[in-house]
């Protein structure tokens, strides 16, 4: 008998919301999907009552959430904070990001990370180091006095966790390719962000094997016609992926319209950045000595620099549809399966489809989430629904 089995609304197969569906899972795991009428018998049943049923988002880049910051603590209690607050908008894996701070914040996240997976805890998907190796005239709200170049042990220690994935943002005209190629060796991702680099030096880190871009537009020089700098090769090349923050602050509709008009779809990914109040439209959090103060769901610092964002994934996915123009499946894809390839989790993570993880989000119209699913288990019923046992 399976555990769990979806049925009675839409469910995304693809670029279509197929009707008349049921969805079982097992062990964690999707073990079928089929006509109602053929479902297996379940212990439990989740009438969706006319409901959406999608994949589970992913978010590469998440600096905090639940009131706090990674940056701050660095233990398990902290990462279930987040994760708990991530998942209330349909967010089913993440990546804990470090912003750039001292290397042995970057030790403690490392270990706190190999712990939580370790220990079960659900969604942590590894670690996402941003800096310190980047442009100090692009490095945003990273804090100067931690910024630097990488030593002889830089990625040895960079690289050390093991059972998760490893993104690492970096400015390559800081760092040069041969630091691009040996965090590759050593099993990294690669990011380019927070960067002053021209379109050549760009290219040479792609060709070193950086995978893409840490938030496309933003920490970056933009688009001229005789300097087509980082924005200009992204949009150049079809394979690398590019993150996106669509939360009509970090950059205009119009320009990410024109974006996703230069490339292929897939290569582009949602992701949230959001810092300590995800979800929430105004409030104060303390960050590096300071305090950023969040109006309308924009965080700023006292001297007004973007730190961050209040965005939650399924408000991007709704951002993306209507400042966008993308279908519900496309903006879906930007942050399911677009972060699994990009993660190279395809083959686990990103589609609902026997044999993947069971990480499901349950959303009615306008992607208000009432229900999270990671791998199996509710890690949200924001409805409050009892389960049919």
């Amino acid at each position: 008998m399976i555990d769990t089995l979806f049925h009675g609304g839409p469910i995304l197969q693809g670029e279509r919301m197929a009707e008349g569906l049921a969805l079982a899972v097992a062990n964690g795991r999707i073990t079928w999907i089929g006509p109602v009428a053929d479902a297996p018998a379940a212990a439990r049943r989740v009438d969706l009552a006319g409901r959406m049923l999608l994949p589970g988002f992913i978010d590469v880049q998440v600096n905090g959430g639940g009131g706090v910051l990674f940056n701050d603590s660095q233990d398990t209690a902290t990462l279930r904070t987040i994760v708990a607050a991530h998942a209330r908008f349909g967010t089913t894996g993440l990546l804990p990001t470090l912003i750039s701070d001292r290397i042995e914040v970057f030790d403690a996240g490392i270990q706190a990370v190999e712990a939580a997976i370790a220990a079960g805890v659900p969604g942590v998907l590894g670690i996402h180091l941003e800096g310190p190796y980047l442009s100090e005239a692009r490095r945003g709200i990273h804090p100067a006095e931690q910024l630097a170049r990488p030593g002889p042990e830089a990625a040895s220690r960079l690289t050390a966790l093991r059972g998760g994935k490893t993104l690492i943002t970096l400015a390559p005209e800081v760092t040069g390719t041969d630091f691009v190629r040996e965090l590759g060796a050593a099993g990294a991702l690669v990011s380019l962000g927070h960067t002053e680099a021209d379109a050549m030096q760009i290219q040479a880190a792609l060709t070193a094997g950086a995978r893409g871009f840490t938030h496309l537009f933003n920490a970056m020089p933009a688009l001229l016609n005789r300097s087509p700098g980082p924005v200009g090769a992204a949009l150049n090349d079809r394979n690398a992926w590019c993150g996106l923050i669509v939360d009509g602050f970090h950059v205009d509709p119009l320009v990410l319209r024109i974006a996703l008009a230069c490339r292929p779809l897939d290569r582009f990914l949602l992701v949230t950045d959001a810092m300590a109040l995800v979800g929430d439209a105004d409030g104060t959090f303390a960050f590096n000595g300071e305090t950023i103060t969040v109006e309308q769901g924009c965080p700023r610092s006292p001297d007004g620099v973007l730190a961050g964002s209040a965005l939650d994934m399924a408000s991007a996915v709704r951002n993306s549809i209507d400042q966008l123009g993308l279908s519900l499946p496309q903006a879906v894809a930007m942050a399911s399966s677009a972060p699994a390839a990009f993660l190279g989790l395809e083959d686990q993570l990103g589609q609902l489809a026997p044999g993947l993880r069971a990480n499901l989000v349950v959303a009615r119209a306008g992607l208000a989430i009432d229900q999270t699913w990671i791998d199996g288990n509710p890690a949200f019923l924001g409805d409050e629904s009892e389960l049919v046992l």
